[in-house]
């Protein structure tokens, strides 16, 4: 085994470049969407959701401390993971622009205590709020899943590089 010597850690982050090599790692996208406080339904969407745990059944996803949606989200107490699938590009790209409206053409149903669930996800995970962690200029949500449902055959919608893609063969 050959070792060598890695580079020293770089002491200023460019955020352009950090936010490139962040990047680099495929993830699926999601909406994620909530109550307002005034009854409407809230969505935005996101790449920032994981699983934690199978039993208890929790997940986790992150919100900017900036996004106009927060108060939402911080005080409903419940939320829906829509993971979308390949043919959904139209929703990613209308959850993720600023909307007074995202749901104005978007068929929707409501999930455990009112949460908007959409129609045309490949997959539905509904949550709890049971935990709210400062991360950085964003906060850590922690969801207990309270009830879910996926659709066969449907291939899921990737974000890589920036950009969003396909699965192609899977090895």
């Amino acid at each position: 085994m050959n070792s060598m010597t890695c580079q020293p850690e770089i002491a200023n982050f460019d955020p352009k470049d950090l936010r490139d090599t962040f990047g680099q790692f495929a993830t699926g996208v999601t909406v994620i969407t909530t109550i307002a406080e005034n009854g409407a339904p809230v969505g935005l969407a996101a790449n920032s959701f994981t699983s934690i745990s199978l039993d208890p059944a929790l997940v986790a996803w992150s919100l900017a401390l900036t996004a106009p949606s927060l108060s939402a989200f911080r005080n409903h107490g419940h939320f829906a993971i829509n993971i979308l699938c390949e043919d959904s590009v139209d929703l990613a790209m209308n959850f993720s622009r600023p909307s007074d409206n995202k749901f104005a053409d978007v068929n929707w149903c409501h999930g455990v205590n009112d949460v908007p669930v959409l129609t045309r996800a490949a997959t539905v995970i509904e949550c709890e709020t049971v935990n709210q962690i400062p991360g950085g200029d964003h906060v850590i949500f922690i969801g207990s899943v309270k009830r879910y449902k996926s659709v066969a055959g449907k291939s899921p919608l990737l974000f890589h590089k920036g950009a969003f893609a396909r699965i192609g063969e899977i090895l």
